[in-house]
């Protein structure tokens, strides 16, 4: 590399070039081709001949332009952002985050991700980034990736694995950091890679180094590749081998987030040092790990969940339970999941429950599904007070939305539109349609040659002539709604559900005046056969020669093809089994770009949908055979395109525009925008879990410990008092009120040896059905009154106002209470009254 390039490889080794428009003019220069098909700045100048080189040092316009955007660069790493600017403010107790993931999406050029984990993961490091939050990103550097899609003659998925070389991408070896880890009783050395996402570090670990047998060597070979013993291996030196890098690179971090379960060992390395380094019990270090963890649940269903057996937690984690001081089957307990049997498998997503001190869903509507779907992990508590919350995800709108969408936010909402509040927002619905309406045909016509390139490309690695290809060159049609349905083929995911009344979609798509088109792209995982047969029957259906110009196949779907399709498509399919799908962030991306939602109500599109912003496919919940079901649903989607969507994107002005379509279009982005963004995401998680996080880790790791030692002597005081903890008595009493019904609830409980200060009396009131069970329950803290009518008795008393008529109902429990308790849920005992109606 000249030295006079060397701001340019700054600016290529920065990940920030993602959303910084100058930077990617820079590589455009160099070799737009290249650039816009794989948006590689770093593989570009990784390849690029010495003479083309030679030749860019030599032109000062480009050294001067690259300068001038490696200047920018260093500012923005230094300007405050809104953490500082909260800091300055009100203050705030947190300085440190780690971020575990399995997978990090961040861009097309660092291919270490599979699918929307990996994504939503680089976007979360994007948005820290633009908030300026101390977050440090933890991973694994995978050699071969995840795979690289292609399709042969008839369809059919073969998975290549081309074998990635570090040193072309955008990342750095940390030479003085090595991380050696246990596996078996052998050590595994790991070197560590370092990517910078803006100010953002992401530190990933490679197992591929001299040090390590050629068995060990393969660890980090492949993403979600090989069997259960390949995948603990991966998960150790995830949460054991990411926790050491940190301590060898000397981070502290006050809050570790664990996103998935996949790293929940890491909560295990921590307690290890706890009580070899510290001193402490084993019970003391859960006490001091829990409350500074944040674990986040992505899958909806328990398939999802990684389980290993116990023959393989003997052989990984024997070991640790010796240096910990407990025995085996104490580990597995915390891995047990309710109503399987003891001491078989180990459930990650359990053990991260257990250990974290606050866990969320993704969207509103997952919440509510990992409630149900942990519930037994809490059998004392009801579903709806299992402590399982919810961030929605958000995207990183300079990552997804197009140039022309960018420059039009800037100009009617604000240079610093991705953190513009909703206020801010409602103002784009006063553009002019025709400027939305210009920005959405470029966006459309731009996908249109970039997938008929990619089109042409995969026939001829296919073996295809030219001759053969040749109708590439008019798939598609610039000017015809487009549907795009781009994802992970699950089964669940329904993919084919357009496919089920083939007459039907070919009226859509070879309508003579108001054709549709549609653009299909996704992977299925190597083991998933059924989701590669109904990739395998998009293929094929794509590949009819009467429709192929109208329906398409984009293969190796990334994050390159991803950005062109939700940028380009007018509106975006998602056709998911619902409640399956935790939020479905690609509709996210989609909509910030113009287009329409059309989705079953699932994950993120349940909870923000309005009639204005697009369209609901109604969710036969109600038919039990999963055929007739599917059937149902399909037709309502048929009926959905032929009379709202279609009519409303052909019904033109004088002007040659549709009204009523961009009138939706804008109010969609205006109402939306400011909820998808990921700094929306990335403050909810901060105030909600990391500013708790940190300052219940700092206050129990205070004075050596002292505090977590002092609670976990408390509840072992609990556990023995408890059993003599009874509700006795309740009552009620009406008041006098003007207005509504005033009451007094009463109740009389014994606590045998432990004192009121160390139990909270709850009265639980709502409406009551036929069956006393309580609808929308409302808690409240009763008050300690004295001694009640017994000797060891305690009385205690709340007012209660209803506003309204009808059966109410009331019961009171006692739940144990202490500051340094997170929540009563993780201290599981509950004394429960009999439910009683006013």
């Amino acid at each position: 590399m000249p030295d006079a390039l060397q701001p340019l490889a700054e600016v290529a080794g920065n990940l920030a070039w993602i959303h910084d428009e100058r930077a990617q003019e820079l590589f455009r220069r160099i070799d737009r081709e290249g650039f816009d098909y794989q948006r590689d700045p770093a593989g570009i100048l990784a390849t690029e001949s010495a003479e083309r080189l030679a030749e860019l040092a030599a032109d000062s316009a480009f050294v001067a332009q690259a300068t001038a955007v490696r200047d920018e660069l260093h500012r923005s790493l230094e300007a405050p952002r809104w953490f500082q600017r909260r800091a300055a403010g009100d203050g705030t107790p947190l300085r440190s985050v780690a971020y575990f993931s399995p997978e990090f999406g961040v861009a097309a050029g660092l291919p270490q991700y599979s699918g929307g984990l990996g994504v939503l993961a680089g976007d979360h490091l994007k948005a820290a980034n633009e908030l300026g939050l101390p977050l440090t990103g933890i991973g694994l550097f995978y050699h071969h990736g995840y795979f690289t899609q292609e399709l042969d003659l008839r369809g059919r998925q073969r998975e290549l694995f081309p074998r990635l070389d570090p040193n072309a991408m955008a990342m750095t070896a940390v030479d003085d950091v090595r991380v050696t880890v246990d596996v078996a009783g052998s050590p595994v050395h790991a070197r560590v890679w370092l990517a910078h996402v803006g100010r953002i570090h992401l530190y990933l670990l490679d197992t591929n180094v001299e040090d390590n047998t050629d068995e060990h060597r393969l660890i980090t070979d492949r993403l979600y590749g090989g069997a259960k013993e390949e995948r603990i291996r991966q998960e150790l030196l995830l949460g054991v081998g990411g926790t050491r890098a940190l301590a060898a690179l000397g981070l502290t971090p006050q809050v570790f987030h664990i996103n998935e379960g996949h790293a929940g060992f890491s909560a295990l390395e921590r307690i290890r040092v706890l009580v070899t380094e510290h001193g402490l019990s084993f019970s003391e270090a859960k006490a001091v790990v829990r409350p500074g963890s944040v674990f986040t649940t992505h899958t909806p269903v328990p398939a999802g969940i990684d389980r290993f057996p116990r023959e393989l937690m003997e052989k990984y984690f024997t070991s640790w339970c010796r240096e910990v001081g407990i025995g085996f089957d104490e580990l597995m307990e915390i891995g047990h999941e309710p109503d399987t049997p003891e001491g078989e498998q180990f459930n990650m997503a359990v053990m991260s429950l257990r250990l974290a001190g606050q866990t969320n869903g993704v969207s509103q509507l997952h919440g509510e599904v990992s409630r149900q779907m942990f519930a037994k992990v809490w059998p004392e508590l009801p579903v709806e007070e299992v402590p399982i919350a919810a961030v929605t995800n958000g995207v990183h709108a300079g990552t997804w939305v197009c140039r022309e969408m960018a420059d039009l936010f800037e100009r009617h909402v604000g240079s610093d539109w991705p953190e513009a509040d909703p206020k801010r927002w409602a103002a784009f619905t006063a553009v002019p349609p025709s400027e939305v309406w210009t920005v959405r045909r470029s966006a459309r016509e731009r996908m249109v040659r970039y997938v008929r390139a990619r089109l042409r490309q995969a026939g001829i690695n296919k073996g295809l002539g030219e001759a053969q290809v040749a109708w590439t060159d008019e798939a598609l049609d610039p000017s015809v709604l487009t549907i795009g349905f781009a994802r992970r083929f699950a089964t669940y995911k329904r993919a084919t559900m357009l496919f089920r009344d083939p007459e039907r979609l070919r009226r859509l798509l070879l309508d003579a005046d108001r054709p549709v088109q549609i653009v299909m792209a996704g992977k299925a995982h190597p083991a998933d056969e059924p989701g590669k047969l109904l990739l395998q029957t998009v293929a094929q259906v794509a590949g009819e020669l009467d429709i192929r110009h109208r329906l398409v196949f984009v293969e190796d779907y990334d994050i390159a093809v991803a950005k062109v399709l939700v940028a380009g498509v007018d509106v975006w399919l998602n056709t998911p089994l619902r409640p399956m799908e935790a939020c479905g962030t690609s509709g996210m991306k989609a909509a910030f770009n113009g287009a329409l939602n059309c989705s079953v109500l699932d994950g993120w599109w349940d909870e923000w949908y309005e009639p204005e912003l697009g369209w609901a496919i109604p969710s036969a919940e109600w038919q039990d055979d999963g055929d007739a079901r599917d059937a149902v649903e399909a037709s309502s989607l048929y009926g959905i395109l032929e009379k709202q969507v279609v009519p409303q994107f052909y019904q033109r002005d004088v002007d040659g525009l549709p009204p009523e379509w961009l009138k939706k279009v804008q109010t969609s982005i205006a109402v939306l925008a400011p909820k998808l963004e990921s700094t929306r995401m990335l403050k909810d998680y901060t105030v909600r879990h990391y500013e708790p996080a940190a300052t219940r880790s700092e206050e129990l790791a205070g004075d050596n410990y002292e505090r977590a030692r002092a609670l976990v002597r408390w509840k072992r005081y609990v556990f023995r008092g408890w059993p003599s903890v009874a509700v006795v008595s309740t009552s009620f009493e009406q008041l006098a009120g003007d207005h509504g019904a005033r009451y007094r609830i009463l109740a009389q409980v014994t606590l045998g040896d432990l004192e009121p200060t160390d139990v909270e009396v709850q009265l639980i009131h709502g409406a009551a059905e036929p069956d006393d069970e309580l609808t929308d329950p409302v808690t409240v803290a009763m008050t300690h009154q004295g001694d009640g009518d017994l000797g060891g008795w305690h009385r205690y008393a709340t007012d209660v106002q209803f506003e309204r008529s009808g059966n109410f109902g009331f019961t009171v429990r006692v739940v144990p209470h202490h500051p340094d308790l997170i929540n009563p849920a993780h201290l599981p005992r509950v004394a429960w009254a009999p439910h009683a109606q006013l």
